[in-house]
């Protein structure tokens, strides 16, 4: 019996077989719809599941990646080795009282909407951002004005032991688009939002305005990671590359949005080189026109094509 077909059985006695998948190609989960194969895509429904799974990961030096919705991610061709963890049927959102609590594989629009029902403001900001719980978590999500530190109470996580913790939103040192949740090798599973109460009509008035704003501005016909570069100190990151004369310069499949220049979207097939070549290009022509450095928003992880 090879390796590969161990672990698989190994996993099988953690994790429904339905939920275990070998090769799976994760650019059916990325909404850039890029990207290679997973040796094994795991969707638990269960906290223990995920905890039984990074003990085995611990125990036999298995690498493991968690993998949200996509949203603000970047797999390279050549995929992933070892186990990827997929949130999707963790997306259960509930209130009490005041706060709003969402498993990490929920969609944070689905957050922003529950509490739209319950008349409970502080989500706002959020009914447009595409990622999941877990995802804006990771990376403190903001927009317009907002963002998860200013309305998250605590977290649970899995650490990197396989330990169920209790996280408040002090210990996650959330700030402009990042957390220690990488760093500390945590799993979020689970989100509690401290809210307050206003009227519907008010809260939908915002999360309308919003809405309109994000779909007059972005380019949401194409398959995109969203925003690609953090906002400089001092600059917007669309106009640097806007008065670059960047808007469609394309590299292969990927393309500078004409429509928002901080989104590069997946135009004609493209590959992840074509994305990565594409981001380099403009980090090199924003740098070279005005000296400014731009950061990455967007994640890039996986291994290169053989």
């Amino acid at each position: 019996m090879n390796k590969k077909q161990k672990i698989y059985n190994k996993l099988l006695e953690l994790v429904k077989e339905e939920n275990v998948k070998v090769d799976e190609m994760l650019r059916d989960h990325l909404y850039t719809k890029l990207g290679g194969k997973a040796d094994f895509f795991i969707t638990p429904t269960s906290y223990e599941e995920i905890q039984n799974v990074v003990k085995l990961s611990n125990e036999d030096n298995i690498p493991f990646t968690l993998l949200g919705n996509g949203s603000n991610l970047i797999i390279k061709d050549g995929g992933i080795r070892g186990i990827v963890i997929n949130l999707k049927h963790l997306d259960a959102i509930y209130s009490e009282g005041n706060t709003v609590v969402a498993q990490s594989g929920a969609r944070i629009i689905d957050a922003s909407r529950y509490a739209l029902d319950k008349k409970l403001s502080g989500l706002e900001f959020a009914c447009g951002i595409p990622g999941t719980v877990g995802g804006a978590l990771y990376m403190n999500a903001g927009a317009y004005g907002g963002e998860i530190k200013d309305v998250l109470d605590y977290a649970y996580v899995v650490d990197k032991h396989g330990n169920l913790v209790k996280r408040l939103a002090a210990e996650l040192d959330l700030d402009y688009r990042t957390s220690n949740i990488s760093d500390n090798g945590d799993i979020v599973v689970e989100a509690t939002f401290q809210l307050k109460p206003a009227k519907y009509e008010d809260i939908k008035e915002v999360m309308d305005d919003l809405t309109f704003k994000r779909e007059s501005k972005q380019p949401l016909e194409y398959p995109s990671c969203g925003s690609v570069f953090k906002r400089p100190p001092g600059y917007f990151a669309g106009k640097l590359i806007q008065d670059s004369n960047l808007q469609g310069t394309n590299i292969g499949g990927a393309e500078v949005s004409k429509k928002h220049a901080g989104f590069i979207i997946n135009k004609d097939n493209a590959t992840t080189s074509d994305y990565i070549s594409l981001i380099e290009h403009v980090q090199k022509t924003v740098k070279d026109k005005f000296g400014v450095d731009l950061e990455r928003e967007v994640r890039i992880i996986g291994d290169d094509k053989d």
